[in-house]
């Protein structure tokens, strides 16, 4: 497998954390860690053959006959989805109470990008569509995890919901399963929600990352139409160009969010669509363009769409032209609770090494809609890195880069993770040990 050019130093997995890890210390303990080691090569061949085949939006007939090949034969209660391909499974816990039961919920998004993949790798996609956020890494490791779980199914205090969701790349599928009753698939509300998410660069491969309270940002989406009246470029003065209103729009809209948000609560928004025009001496009637707009606050979420509206209706009037604003909501703040996180973080120590954690110092500008989970159910979304071997992070492709490629290394940490976090938070929360 190609890695990148910039080759600088890179955090490799130690081989021999599972020997000092006390979990793997006390006698009748579940070894998730070992138990995982031994499924990776399991686990990148599944990988490979959703690589290869990606699927993109909330219909992934492939990918979902995939997942559920793949979870055959385990002791799931198995339901699919009506509104979307997704796959919902539920594992009942050997050791569960027969009253009151806990449940956690693992989640994991199955779709993929429109991007023609450049990787050159020998699983590489061929039909326009690529895996180049890493959702076949998080598919293929919550299967290990339901592998995982079902084979120490009698240590499991309670019961477990695997979230298979189409649709996460701007489709809204956490949302449509939620609908659909994901979240009361065991039969009760889900009590703790976790949700990992790869990164193709910034972090070093086998470290996982999170941090309490908002983790990514909430994400809004900008379409705006200009309207004017076209006429012969040679005579600018006798027609109303949308042209140059949406130009000087487009430059206010980053000055607005720099006079009228704080510095410390940012605003970020970026025009990654502008369209107007078929001819070079030809003004055309409108003009079109689109952004992405960000945040991290309730504050700024109730004022962004009055602030923006009224900067680009002043520049309208001022040019004598129409303009359509279309500003609609996308995916809500995801925010972690500081007791789940605190929680992972401990997991992931106890299982991996003290290395093996960092807390973020900030949130990221990505967006997520496992914030709709979020929003209901107390939980932790966490990053891991997954840079190539030999790679600077920093300088690598980052995710939805026609590039990106993702260290298959990190599958079994990122399986006995998932299962970790369900068996200790269920043993926990039944007031026992393992």
């Amino acid at each position: 497998m190609p890695g990148c050019k910039n080759c600088r130093s890179h955090l490799r997995l130690s081989p021999d954390l599972r020997e000092s890890s006390p979990a793997n210390e006390r006698p009748n303990s579940v070894n998730l860690k070992d138990d995982a080691d031994e499924m990776q090569g399991d686990l990148v061949a599944l990988r490979h053959k959703l690589h290869r085949e990606p699927e993109i939006g909330l219909e992934l007939p492939r990918t979902q006959e995939r997942v559920l090949e793949a979870l055959q034969g385990l002791p799931l209660e198995i339901s699919t989805g009506t509104s979307s391909t997704s796959v919902t499974a539920v594992l009942r816990g050997a050791a569960r109470d027969s009253g009151d039961t806990t449940t956690v919920l693992l989640r994991a998004d199955m779709d993929a990008l429109p991007v023609d993949e450049r990787t050159g790798v020998d699983f590489a996609s061929t039909n326009g569509a690529m895996h180049a956020c890493g959702h076949d890494l998080h598919t293929t490791a919550l299967v290990g995890a339901a592998r995982l779980l079902s084979h120490h199914r009698d240590h499991l205090a309670g019961d477990v919901v695997f979230m298979f969701q189409p649709g996460e790349e701007g489709w809204g599928g956490a949302k449509n399963m939620i609908d659909e009753g994901v979240l009361d698939a065991s039969g009760s509300r889900a009590d703790y929600a976790y949700g990992l998410h790869v990164m193709a660069n910034g972090i070093p491969a086998g470290l996982f990352v999170s941090r309490p309270g908002p983790i990514m940002s909430a994400s809004h989406t900008l379409d705006v139409t200009v309207r004017g009246a076209g006429g012969h470029g040679s005579s600018p003065h006798r027609a109303k160009d949308p042209i140059t209103a949406a130009a000087q729009m487009i430059t206010s809209l980053q000055v607005i969010v720099t006079r009228d948000f704080d510095a410390f609560d940012p605003v970020v928004i970026t025009v990654g669509v502008v369209d107007a025009g078929t001819a070079n001496n030809v003004i055309p009637d409108s003009a079109h363009f689109g952004a992405t707009v960000r945040h991290w606050s309730a504050e700024n979420e109730e004022q962004l769409g009055a602030v923006i509206r009224r900067g680009l209706e002043g520049i309208a009037a001022a040019h004598g032209v129409e303009v359509d604003i279309d500003f609609r909501a996308q995916f809500p703040l995801t925010v972690n609770n500081a007791e789940e996180v605190a929680f992972s973080e401990g997991v992931i120590r106890e299982l991996l090494g003290e290395e093996h954690y960092l807390e973020s110092p900030r949130p990221t500008s990505s967006s997520e809609d496992f914030s709709y989970v979020l929003d209901r159910v107390p939980g932790a979304f966490i990053g891991l890195g997954a840079a190539m071997p030999g790679c600077d992070p920093v300088a690598a492709p980052t995710n939805h880069s026609p590039r990106a490629q993702f260290f298959e290394g990190v599958l079994g940490d990122a399986a006995a993770v998932y299962s970790a976090l369900a068996v200790e938070k269920l043993a926990v929360t039944a007031g026992g040990t393992r």
